[in-house]
């Protein structure tokens, strides 16, 4: 008959610690998942604030003048976020174009590529 193997041996330790040794493995790689999906998501709301940013400050600059289009547009936008906005008449129609730079896992740490948002309205006509 044959004895039963004895666990704990120094020669035969089997797979014990090989969950920690994959956990510890894993855990890097599921972190790094995470950012690259967090930064898709803050790209995606970059391109989403810049086009709403621009849309307002463009009815703004439609009604109020040059002046309001560029404060409407600061005013949608988080001060955490560097921004630039231009607005210009041709003709009857008001153009906003606001920049943002894309953000790097944080809006105002960003790495210098612009996100742009550009919107037009007709000028308001008092009467």
């Amino acid at each position: 008959m044959r004895k039963p193997a004895r666990r704990g041996t120094r020669g035969d330790r089997g797979d014990r610690g090989q969950v920690a040794i994959e956990f510890v493995g894993t855990v890097p790689l599921i972190l790094l998942l995470v950012a690259a999906v967090w930064e898709c998501v803050l790209i995606g709301y970059a391109f989403s604030l810049a086009g709403n940013a621009a849309d307002e400050a463009a009815r703004a600059g439609a009604v109020h003048g040059d002046a309001a289009c560029v404060a409407a547009a600061k005013e949608h936008i988080g001060d955490a976020w560097r921004m630039s906005a231009q607005c210009t008449e041709s003709g009857d129609i008001v153009r906003a174009t606001v920049r943002l730079n894309l953000p790097l896992l944080h809006p105002g740490i960003d790495i210098g590529v612009p996100i742009e948002g550009e919107a037009g309205s007709p000028k308001e006509r008092e009467d």
